[in-house]
C-alpha cells in the first residue's frame, strides 16, 4: 500500500510546479514487480492528472501572483508557454508530460481559461500515454 501512495504523491509532485520525477519510482515498482502493472499505471496517472489539474487551478488564480519574487515560474517560461498555447490550442496539453514545459503549459490552460472537461479529456490521454510509454520501454529492456 505504502508504494501506491509513494507512487500517487511522486506522480502528483511531478506534474505540479515542484522539480520532481515521478518516472524513477515507477520503474523501481515495476522492477520489483510486487505490484500489478495495471494498478501502478492507473494510480500513477490519477496522481499526475490530479496534480495537473492544480496547476490549471493556479492558472485561474495566477494574475494576482505572478509578478512575486517567490512565483516559482519565470517570465520566460511563461511566455514560451502562453506563446505554444496560443498557437496550437488546447492540443498543446497533449504536450503537458514532457518535462520542463509541460507543468507551465497547464498553468496557462487555466490562465487563459480552457474549458475544465476538454482540459481534463486531453491531459488525461497524455498522462496515460506517457507511462504507458514507459512501461513498454521498460518491458523492452527487462
Amino acid at each position: 500500500m505504502w508504494a501506491f501512495f509513494l507512487l500517487f504523491i511522486s506522480a502528483f509532485g511531478a506534474a505540479t510546479l515542484l522539480p520532481l520525477q515521478s518516472e524513477a519510482v515507477l520503474l523501481g515498482l515495476f522492477a520489483e514487480g510486487s505490484q500489478s502493472v495495471f494498478w501502478l499505471i492507473v494510480v500513477a496517472s490519477l496522481g499526475n492528472v490530479l496534480g495537473s489539474c492544480v496547476n490549471w487551478y493556479l492558472g485561474l488564480k495566477i494574475e494576482h501572483y505572478k509578478n512575486k519574487k517567490w512565483f516559482p515560474v519565470s517570465e520566460a517560461k511563461m511566455l514560451q508557454a502562453q506563446s505554444i498555447y496560443q498557437k496550437y490550442g488546447f492540443w498543446s496539453l497533449l504536450l503537458s508530460w514532457v518535462p520542463i514545459i509541460g507543468d507551465p503549459i497547464t498553468l496557462i490552460a487555466g490562465l487563459l481559461k480552457e474549458n475544465f472537461v476538454r482540459f481534463l479529456l486531453v491531459v488525461s490521454v497524455a498522462k496515460v500515454s506517457r507511462y504507458l510509454c514507459v512501461y513498454w520501454i521498460f518491458r523492452g529492456f527487462f
